[in-house]
């Protein structure tokens, strides 16, 4: 586990809300007279979370140049799981198990948009490559809304051999990809199911893309050829859930 500086009301809240138990420390700025940073440090105090009154010089500091709002956490980011808990995620979800795979999503921001869509979506697990991704940063924890403290998430060393041990496990594999003959409105997702996307400039690896059961693309009668990663997968993922609902 890695500790990293929240910054900002909402993400605070989040965390408080969350999971308060991986909150180790509130800072807020001395003179500070925001009600909204009055009532969480309140509640920090409440469930015993040390909170300490600070220059705002100091602030800015842990903030790296995010926008604080006059308020800070210490948090303990959850670590990720290893490839080996992968059969036992899909066990425990049974037929309603739902991966998100991201091949290549570096940007912090994608990511956490991706993990948010993904908490409301109920996944089971997003799943990414350990070398090929952003870290559970505080930009991630941000854009996430809370996401983060509400899916796991698996980081792999070998994507390819991950998504073979779901297909054992009886999880079917869809690829989004521009190219692919069939919409993701063609796609039966209504059994054990993995969405596999990749970075917004290179796609898919070959080697990801090979190992999908199915491709499908997302529509786009518009002007537009892409989608941001984040967009495509809450449409996806809401597709699966649209079908398992019908």
């Amino acid at each position: 586990m890695s500790e990293a500086w929240i910054v900002g009301i909402n993400p605070v809240d989040g965390a408080l809300a969350n999971n308060a138990a991986r909150v180790r420390e509130l800072r807020i700025e001395r003179g500070a007279r925001n009600p909204r940073v009055a009532e969480l440090a309140a509640r920090a105090r409440e469930l015993d979370i040390t909170v300490a009154e600070c220059a705002r010089e100091q602030l800015e500091h842990v903030a790296d140049g995010n926008r604080h709002q006059g308020i800070a956490a210490r948090y303990e980011a959850p670590a990720a799981l290893g490839e080996n808990e992968l059969t036992g995620l899909v066990e425990r979800a049974g037929p309603g198990a739902l991966f998100l795979v991201l091949d290549g999503v570096t940007d912090p921001h994608n990511l956490g948009a991706c993990l948010r869509s993904a908490a409301a979506a109920a996944v089971t697990a997003v799943i990414v490559p350990r070398d090929r991704a952003a870290g559970i940063t505080p930009v991630v924890h941000r854009a996430s809304a809370g996401g983060v403290d509400r899916v796991p998430l698996v980081a792999v060393t070998n994507l390819a051999r991950a998504l073979r041990t779901l297909k054992e496990a009886g999880v079917w594999l869809t690829g989004l990809a521009g190219e692919a003959a069939q919409t993701i409105y063609q796609v039966d997702l209504k059994g054990p199911a993995a969405l596999v996307l990749g970075s917004e400039g290179q796609g898919m690896r070959r080697l990801t893309r090979e190992t999908c059961d199915h491709l499908a693309k997302i529509p786009m009668p518009g002007a537009m050829e892409s989608l941001n990663v984040s967009v495509s997968a809450g449409i996806a993922l809401f597709e699966v859930l649209r079908q398992r609902q019908a």
